[in-house]
């Protein structure tokens, strides 16, 4: 019976083993559901290139809006900090909060940019050259970018299955997309089935993009408490496993504080809130028979409807 149980272990190990391979397979190069790029974005998104100075749509470029990743259309950068720097490509003097990293350029002296959603390269950002008060310039290539008029802003909320969260706050008004996915796990480009039969420490998630002058972060994450059971731990309704838990992935500190002291008024009212707060990391969009579930099947959530809280 030992030599048996030994035998099993043994093979579940190398097949877990083989699954984390795979999936790291597709780290950085368009996998994980990211939009597909034509080959000349690609060069730059995922290969770390960069388009000829003076030729990028958004050089000169002067509408009031938003400025997106042309990958996962995270918002980057607002119209408001994009100035004149006449280096050839579009400059901006900070971008949005959470919404870049920066790292070592692989030529080890400049610091490159990443979007911080899905990792696609923006360009680098240079400091020290006295041209705004920020002292701070970031060069962006045109094509790693796509705009939108009008202010944005993401939200990150986890509160079981995310067709239920995402179905919901979709109808939100000021709200401009919902999309399924998974965050806070260890792996890149986590499928589905990798997220629910081994622990990859990915949560069901949903990332909303809406418009703050329409809609507030509080507003949203007040209507996420009430259309998901926060006081349920690692589940929610037939649900069971941590890809269900609750959770809110701040971009900011204004988020995690607002989550706070909407968590505390939950706690002061006598629920046993055990929701997680997380800055937001990488978040993996969910294949595309997740998106809009409900709207394509014509069915209803099983698991979420608004109750009343606060």
């Amino acid at each position: 019976m030992s030599r048996i149980w030994i035998i099993a272990f043994v093979v579940v190990s190398l097949v877990t083993v083989l699954v984390y391979a795979q999936s790291d397979k597709g780290s950085g190069k368009g996998k994980g559901n990211w939009k597909p790029l034509p080959r000349d974005v690609a060069r730059v998104v995922e290969d770390g290139g960069t388009e000829a100075p003076y030729t990028g749509k958004y050089l000169k470029h002067d509408k009031k809006g938003t400025y997106t990743c042309v990958r996962c259309g995270s918002p980057l950068y607002s119209s408001t900090t994009k100035f004149d720097s006449q280096c050839g490509w579009p400059a901006f003097d900070q971008a949005l909060p959470g919404a870049v990293r920066e790292l070592t350029d692989a030529d080890g002296r400049r610091t490159e940019i990443r979007c911080a959603r899905c990792d696609g390269h923006l360009g680098h950002v240079f400091r020290g050259e006295q041209m705004t008060p920020t002292n701070t310039r970031h060069c962006v290539n045109s094509v790693s970018m796509g705009f939108q008029a009008g202010p944005r802003e993401e939200a990150f909320f986890a509160g079981g299955c995310f067709w239920g969260v995402e179905h919901l706050l979709e109808k939100v008004p000021g709200v401009i997309t919902a999309e399924s996915g998974y965050m806070g796990g260890r792996i890149e480009g986590p499928t589905y089935e990798q997220v629910c039969t081994i622990d990859t420490g990915h949560a069901e998630a949903v990332r909303v993009l809406f418009d703050p002058t329409k809609v507030s972060f509080k507003k949203l994450a007040t209507i996420f408490f009430e259309i998901h059971d926060p006081t349920q731990l690692n589940r929610q309704g037939p649900d069971r496993g941590k890809q269900y838990r609750s959770a809110v992935f701040t971009t900011d500190s204004k988020q995690a504080t607002t989550t706070r002291l909407l968590i505390a008024k939950l706690k002061a009212k006598g629920h046993k809130v055990v929701t997680e707060i997380q800055p937001a990391g990488k978040f993996w969009p969910a294949e595309a028979y997740h998106q809009d579930y409900y709207q394509k099947t014509g069915k209803a959530p099983y698991c979420h409807a608004r109750v009343q809280r606060f």
